[in-house]
């Protein structure tokens, strides 16, 4: 099966890429680079022994968005390309709101135009919002979203379920997956982003290599175990995994389907972080911070359906998690030397 994946040079967008072409699928990925590397094809290619076609292409541009659906015949889509991070959409909701709004509506256009019927769309927890009592279920349906970030990723399941509702040809799975955290064991991907990280283990992971001095907790007085927030951490190869079956789910079954992919645990800020201190043999500093705006305290997944439709269970754990992530961080780190 011929797949575009938006998105795919990113950090869950690569894994999956590989995951795919294990499987012997055909990938395009199309990808604007803003937080990736073109290094990365190297790397699928040295795991995979398959080299993607690859279109660096932003999903705004709606001329290079066409060029890449007239030059291939797509049987399905995942959709991952958007900006991501929670207290950025805060500070910058416009900018949000333009790209991963009006950039997936081109792109649903041209699923249109094209007659690409199947998409699966990478969607969030933040989507339930703090609005009701963990574990959070499919049946809850959506609520009010406490960030800009979050509510991209509401309308974008708003939209794609009104889109299959007028065609029934369209096949669209919202995966609702948690926290991705981890790499592959290979050490060859993993999530580095540029600059200050936005999300909890990349920064962990920068104290423990020694780039960043400390971690930066923000909150420790919600009602949880130790007062940090708690989430729920899926390792991104289980992730990745969780893709795979959703698209060849998605190519048999017609209409909208929501789906939560996670590992159905919650794990504190502190819980991870001593995880992390346990994978690199090292304490590590951390400082206390008030809250962030936006952030609520206990969020983790009901992974029921995920089982019943999809036949998906986590296999990895927050050890191995964290073993994977530092692993890469090391591996990156003798790579920047060797260069």
């Amino acid at each position: 099966m011929q797949i575009l994946v938006t998105g795919g040079m990113g950090y869950i967008g690569s894994h999956t890429v590989v995951e795919l072409i294990q499987s012997g699928h055909e990938v395009i990925i199309l990808d604007n680079l803003y937080n990736a590397n073109i290094d990365v094809l190297d790397r699928i290619e040295k795991l995979t022994g398959v080299r993607p076609k690859f279109y660096e292409v932003d999903i705004l541009d709606r001329e290079g968005l066409e060029r890449a659906f007239k030059e291939n015949h797509f049987e399905a889509i995942i959709h991952f390309a958007g900006y991501k991070a929670v207290g950025e959409s805060v500070r910058i909701p416009l900018t949000y709101y333009k790209n991963n709004i009006s950039g997936s509506i081109n792109l649903y256009e041209m699923m249109d135009k094209y007659h690409v019927d199947n998409i699966v769309f990478s969607s969030s927890a933040t989507v339930y919002g703090d609005n009701f009592e963990v574990p959070f279920k499919e049946e809850y349906g959506q609520g009010d979203t406490t960030n800009p970030y979050g509510t991209t990723k509401k309308f974008n399941e708003i939209i794609l379920s009104d889109f299959a509702l007028a065609n029934k040809d369209i096949s669209v799975v919202n995966l609702r997956y948690f926290n991705p955290i981890g790499a592959h064991p290979s050490g060859l991907l993993g999530e580095d982003p540029k600059g200050i990280p936005n999300n909890l283990v990349p920064y962990i992971a920068k104290v423990a290599t020694g780039e960043l001095d400390h971690l930066n907790v923000f909150g420790d007085d919600y009602d949880t175990i130790d007062g940090t927030g708690v989430r729920d951490y899926i390792h991104v190869v289980d992730l990745a995994k969780a893709h795979l079956k959703a698209v060849e789910y998605a190519c048999k079954h017609k209409g909208a389907e929501v789906i939560n992919v996670g590992s159905g645990k919650g794990y504190s800020v502190l819980e991870v972080l001593h995880a992390y201190e346990k994978a690199c043999g090292k304490t590590l500093k951390y400082e206390i911070h008030d809250r962030r705006p936006g952030d609520i305290a206990t969020s983790y997944a009901d992974t029921q359906k995920a089982k019943e439709l999809l036949g998906f269970e986590v296999e990895l754990g927050i050890d191995e998690m964290c073993r994977d992530s530092y692993n890469y961080m090391i591996h990156n780190l003798e790579d920047q030397k060797n260069r």
